[in-house]
């Protein structure tokens, strides 16, 4: 539980310039995975929708600043 606070409070405390940043190395991250995974199993099962999460909060966090 203490990770995803203290993932909360850094998104809040990032720039819009930092935020997107985060964001294309998130994009990238989910779209590598889905690349990797297409011809084998993944390990960890849930990172795709860990992924996915954390990019909902840094858009949720652009579009409070904005």
């Amino acid at each position: 539980m203490a990770t995803k606070k203290n993932t909360k409070e850094n998104f809040k405390g990032m720039g819009q310039d930092e935020l997107e940043k985060k964001l294309v190395l998130l994009r990238e991250e989910v779209r590598a995975i889905r690349f990797k995974s297409e011809g084998a199993r993944s390990k960890n099962v849930k990172e795709l929708g860990n992924l996915k999460r954390q990019i909902a909060r840094v858009l949720t966090e652009i579009n409070k600043k904005s």
